[in-house]
């Protein structure tokens, strides 16, 4: 499964669960750290943690399993690496406080539905 569609899925995965702000950066051409960034906010915990459960079925369910997952129990961030994306979910406070499409602004910033 290439990125795209790990991305696709990932962002259908948020979706349903009612995530707000999805962004999605392209880094590839900025980094070899992976190929898109995916940011996402819950409401609270428990949305933040079931945004997580979610992204991690819906890929799982294709195959997909994460390199590593950081920040689960406290949800303020979940980290989530998928190799070719990581995807972030955060709480609003946290979320604004890193403010990772200000650090990776050199990546290219593409509408969820362009994937």
């Amino acid at each position: 499964m290439n990125a795209k569609e790990m991305a696709k899925l990932a962002i259908e995965a948020l979706e349903e669960k009612k995530a707000e702000e999805i962004s999605v950066i392209d880094i590839s051409g900025v980094t070899v750290l992976a190929d898109y960034f995916l940011i996402a906010s819950g409401n609270n915990r428990n949305q933040v943690q079931a945004l997580a459960d979610s992204v991690e079925e819906r890929l799982g369910r294709a195959g997909v399993s994460p390199r590593q997952v950081e920040g689960y129990n406290t949800a303020n961030w979940v980290l989530m690496d998928y190799g070719d994306i990581i995807v972030h979910v955060f709480d609003r406070e946290n979320r604004l406080f890193y403010d990772l499409e200000r650090i990776w602004r050199d990546g290219r910033r593409i509408e969820p539905s362009e994937l």
